[in-house]
């Protein structure tokens, strides 16, 4: 417990003392957030916030991480260093989708060569096929996640902070430590992210921010239950993300809209905004919810077959409910859809919200011009 309290201190100060250098430097290297017709905030802004974030995981995690597996310790550090270059290249000069996607999976396969994969089923090609699913699709859920201010730093915190709870109760040190490290270094960086923002961490950081958390969700082991019920621990903590994703993408294939390459505001965070919040209320109502999943996860981890499936059930169905309801007014409506303006008179919700989005989904179809944050 004193070595998780230094990794999250360590990581905390060096967020909040590196992120204004980072907000200091972004506008001499180029990697700035300029306004524009379609984006709400009128003064550029700093995105180089990932590269304040990555610097105090990176620093903490090779001075107090783990010591006795640098295999699977290092394929993780070395897989998230290249995620976050990646990004901070992507924001600079912008990124073929195809270079991004190649990146991805080629860090999704040293996780895997390194024995940090998924391990549901008992042919190894389905564990490989898993593996690179699951770290692609949560890299880019936390990528197009970060639409509102405080949004994504504050979701990956709390995932973070859940993972690190259950670290604590199954003794596992590589994940705890990484845990407690993300957690840190996120709080300290939404110190200046939360509305109104003053930087961004772009895609160097919510790229980063996605890998680290597919991979330590990978990594989680409950010695005390069996893997038929705890494979859902991880989609559960990170379910606000997959939610996220899974309604953006459902939601234009209902509407014959390409899910891939058209930019919109349709994602929870504008749809709450457009059922009445304000951009603040709804940041903090999905941090709510993503408490909540994080709950019903740690549950789980100590839960029977029958309760855990019983668990799995009803976050499914509640799941499945959201889905349904929030295609429906006030958080729906075509007309405004259909105009862009799913938000209604109050606007876009954040100093990116009319944005292309940028992940790797997005961009296999139509690549976003480089300056343009997701």
């Amino acid at each position: 417990m004193t070595v998780y309290l230094v990794v999250f201190a360590g990581a905390l100060v060096l967020a909040v003392g590196t992120t204004p250098l980072a907000r200091l430097l972004a506008p001499r290297v180029g990697i700035v957030d300029h306004p524009e017709a379609r984006k709400i905030h009128a003064r550029p802004v700093p995105r180089l916030g990932g590269a304040a974030i990555f610097v105090a995981v990176l620093v903490v995690a090779l001075v107090l991480g783990e010591r006795h597996n640098f295999d699977q310790f290092g394929s993780i550090l070395v897989g998230a260093t290249g995620i976050s270059f990646m990004g901070l290249v992507d924001d600079r000069w912008g990124l073929s989708p195809l270079i991004k996607l190649v990146g991805q999976i080629a860090a999704a396969l040293l996780l895997y060569v390194s024995g940090v994969y998924v391990a549901a089923f008992r042919l190894p090609l389905l564990n490989l096929v898993a593996t690179v699913f699951w770290v692609v699709f949560i890299t880019n859920s936390i990528n197009l996640l970060d639409n509102m201010d405080g949004l994504a730093g504050g979701i990956a915190a709390i995932a973070a902070a859940h993972f690190a709870l259950m670290c604590a109760f199954s003794g596992q040190y590589l994940v705890g430590a990484l845990s407690i490290a993300l957690l840190g270094a996120c709080l300290g960086f939404l110190f200046y992210n939360l509305n109104p923002a003053s930087i961004f961490m772009g895609d160097s950081g919510s790229l980063f921010l996605g890998f680290v958390l597919a991979a330590t969700g990978i990594k989680l082991r409950f010695p005390q239950n069996v893997t038929f019920v705890t494979w859902m621990v991880p989609v559960l903590v990170l379910g606000i993300p997959l939610f996220d994703t899974a309604l953006v993408i459902l939601s234009r294939l209902r509407r014959g809209r390409n899910p891939l390459a058209t930019p919109g505001q349709d994602h929870v965070s504008h749809r709450l905004v457009a059922a009445g919040m304000g951009r603040r209320e709804a940041v903090l109502t999905l941090y709510v919810a993503a408490f909540a999943t994080g709950l019903l996860a740690i549950f789980v981890t100590r839960a029977s077959v029958v309760e855990g499936y019983i668990g799995g059930a009803i976050a499914a169905l509640a799941g499945l409910l959201g889905l349904w309801r929030m295609e429906s007014p006030p958080f729906y409506s075509s007309r405004k859809a259909s105009s862009g303006d799913l938000a209604g008179g109050e606007g876009p919700t954040e100093s990116q919200a009319l944005q292309p989005e940028r992940g790797v989904l997005v961009d296999m179809v139509i690549e976003s011009p480089p300056g343009k944050d997701g």
